[in-house]
């Protein structure tokens, strides 16, 4: 059967950063922060257990956001632009799910073409001064099990053919939902989803993976 929805995960996936280190190394506190995004990554740590805690040491400001963004789209990883171009040219419907901030990966959805109603990711807030408020703490993406509930959102029933491309734990979850798992390495090789995932790359280019996201529909 073709995949018919194929989700990505952002950070290690689709660029070659993790917004959150990002925002770290900007405050210089990235060894901290990068530690905790490790562990929760590797499966070390519940997400819920260092969310919060990463951004209470980070407290990034609306221009720290602006900053991430543009260097999403700077650290692209390879072939990610023909493989979206591909996938949408196939009529699939492609989404982004990422427990990272939505504001930060929004251009870089832009640039792939892909609406904001199809970007599924953390939301932050600022004041008046555009300093850092809160993030969504309700959204089921800044706890475990979150890519799984973000899975069954977009697929209720199950009844059509997913597929999610990513890098870390996380990830994973996709699993529960039914969904077809595909492990990315070729940032980032992590043991643990080269082990669990259904199919793993580790290829640095985005582009080895799409011949897998379209074979069903050549048979």
């Amino acid at each position: 059967m073709p995949f018919d929805i194929v989700c990505f995960d952002c950070d290690s996936t689709l660029s070659r950063i993790e917004g959150i280190d990002e925002l770290a190394r900007s405050c210089h506190v990235f060894a901290e922060v990068a530690a905790l995004t490790d562990a929760a990554m590797n499966g070390e740590v519940a997400l819920e257990d260092v969310y919060a805690k990463r951004l209470d040491v980070i407290k990034p400001n609306q221009h720290a956001i602006s900053q991430l963004a543009d260097q999403y789209i700077d650290e692209i990883v390879e072939g990610v632009t023909e493989v979206f171009a591909a996938l949408l040219a196939a009529n699939k419907q492609v989404h982004i799910i990422s427990g990272g901030l939505r504001q930060a990966i929004l251009p870089l959805a832009t640039r792939l073409n892909i609406p904001a109603s199809q970007v599924h990711a953390v939301d932050i807030f600022f004041d008046v001064n555009g300093d850092y408020l809160d993030f969504d703490r309700q959204s089921p993406l800044a706890q475990s099990g979150g890519k799984a509930a973000v899975c069954r959102q977009i697929n209720p029933s199950a009844a059509l053919n997913m597929v999610l491309v990513g890098d870390g734990k996380t990830d994973l979850e996709a699993q529960h939902a039914g969904a077809t798992v595909i492990g990315f390495g070729g940032v980032v090789r992590r043991d643990l989803v080269e082990a669990q995932a259904d199919q793993f790359f580790a290829d640095p280019s985005l582009l080895a993976v799409l011949p897998v996201l379209l074979q069903a529909d050549s048979n």
